[in-house]
């Protein structure tokens, strides 16, 4: 898939209804289980695009509720995906006291990890999920704490 297609083709998220799975081991890295792109979950293995596209996982609905999120970032996909890397950036310094502290720390990721175990999670914000904007308003080293604790 051609990644400027990808990014300038891309539908905006309160069209999005489900994301198709594919394969990209450019964008989901070793470590990862899938990651949302655009309105696309890429994944490393066929397998798992397969199985997240057959049925209900934990995975998808982790990714989906990324989706939730870009619709209340004011519907925008560059937006949502500025401010995941600004947070992400905020957490660096933690990097010694957690391990992949940028990914755990980002108040995206805290909201999806909190519900991702919530199957009725998503028909609760059908508009855009918004706890994210609760961990924001914290400091990282808040966040640090909240997710040792």
């Amino acid at each position: 898939m051609n990644i400027f297609a990808l990014i300038f083709r891309a539908p905006r998220p309160d069209t999005v209804i489900d994301m198709p799975a594919s394969v990209n081991r450019f964008f989901c890295r070793k470590g990862y289980a899938a990651i949302t792109m655009f309105g696309h979950i890429f994944t490393g293995e066929q397998e798992d695009a397969d199985r997240l596209n057959a049925r209900f996982t934990y995975t998808k609905h982790h990714e989906m509720i990324h989706l939730r999120q870009a619709q209340n970032t004011h519907n925008s996909w560059f937006r949502f995906y500025i401010l995941y890397m600004w947070y992400s950036l905020g957490a660096l310094r933690y990097l010694r006291k957690t391990r992949n502290a940028p990914y755990y720390l980002n108040p995206f990721e805290m909201e999806a990890y909190k519900h991702m175990y919530d199957e009725d999670y998503l028909d609760k914000c059908q508009n855009g999920a918004n706890e994210w904007r609760v961990y924001a308003k914290m400091k990282p080293k808040e966040r640090l704490m909240m997710s040792n604790g």
